[in-house]
């Protein structure tokens, strides 16, 4: 029994460590999602922040700010909707067949 512990300890130990290296390879990985035909584009990395806003110049219309705004929000809930796809993805990669169907770990 105690043998068997040992090894799960160690089985542990080495999904802990990487789990650290993709945490750490993250913000190296980008994501990037467009609103409104393109006209917006946002891109996030896998650590879920926005790196980048790209406008196309034919919507920048002080009468449309809003809808312009409006893009911007969807393409970036898009944008950072992917990294956390992007994220849930390469860290189930480590954790896969060590974990239950729906284990979640909180903050991944």
């Amino acid at each position: 029994m105690k043998g068997g512990m040992q090894g799960m300890l160690k089985q542990v130990q080495k999904m802990q460590e990487e789990m650290q290296k993709v945490q750490s390879r993250l913000g190296d990985l980008i994501v990037s999602e467009e609103a409104g035909g393109g006209m917006i584009k946002a891109t996030a990395n896998g650590n879920k922040e926005i790196v980048s806003v790209v406008i196309d110049p034919q919507v920048i219309n002080k009468e449309e700010k809003e809808i312009l705004e409006d893009l911007v929000v969807a393409a970036v809930n898009k944008a950072l909707n992917s990294a956390n796809k992007l994220a849930e993805e390469e860290m189930s990669k480590v954790t896969k067949g060590m974990l239950p169907p729906g284990f979640n770990i909180p903050g991944l």
